[in-house]
């Protein structure tokens, strides 16, 4: 697994970056290089979010919870796993609802009903740059948990956009008096407080 993963050899010509696919990045991530560490593939590039503090934690846990009390039947909640979003990409969510039991799966799920990422030090790029990751994958139900803004962002109805890629057309935001149902589950709403921590 590990020679095939990495046997890929780069072609004579002036020196380039090196980048990785998802099946390299989880090859590194058997290995243990990724241990303790908040990693994830973007384009061939890996990322690194830094340490998770008490508060992202707190929420990360709670929103989890809650989650998996929605969705019982007929789906299942995988927590800071893969979602291969495309050959280079995987943004490892930390929550993904997809359809089915973990059985179905013979390689990770590439899109989900339900994405939900916890937010503080990394809500710039979660409000844009994996927006537009999951939108392109079809997610059509994107959370965004605002941890410091006291809040829930909902981006929904994706729709490809010019150049390529996709976009949520519909962004909305909640506070924690407000309750969201999500789409896969429109009969159990949400209540922002019991996200936050």
């Amino acid at each position: 697994m590990l020679a095939t993963a990495f046997a890929k050899r780069v072609p004579p010509g002036p020196s380039r970056n090196l980048l990785w696919t998802a099946d390299q990045f989880h090859a590194l991530g058997d290995l243990g290089c990724f241990t303790g560490r908040r990693a994830w593939l973007l384009h061939g590039v890996i990322k690194e979010d830094g340490p998770m503090n008490p508060p992202h934690a707190i929420a990360a846990t709670k929103t989890e919870d809650v989650i998996r009390d929605v969705f019982r039947v007929g789906h299942h909640v995988r927590v800071s796993k893969p979602l291969v979003t495309g050959q280079d990409t995987d943004p490892e969510p930390d929550v993904a609802v997809v359809t089915g039991k973990p059985g179905d799966y013979t390689s990770h799920p590439t899109t989900a009903v339900l994405v939900v990422e916890v937010a503080d030090t990394s809500l710039r790029s979660d409000i844009t740059v994996k927006a537009e990751l999951y939108a392109t994958a079809g997610v059509p139900d994107y959370w965004v948990l605002d941890v410091d803004g006291r809040q829930l962002r909902v981006f929904r109805d994706p729709a490809p956009i010019p150049g390529g890629g996709a976009a949520y057309r519909t962004q909305r935001a909640h506070g924690p008096a407000d309750a969201v149902a999500p789409l896969a589950a429109p009969h159990a709403a949400v209540q922002v407080a019991d996200l936050l921590p």
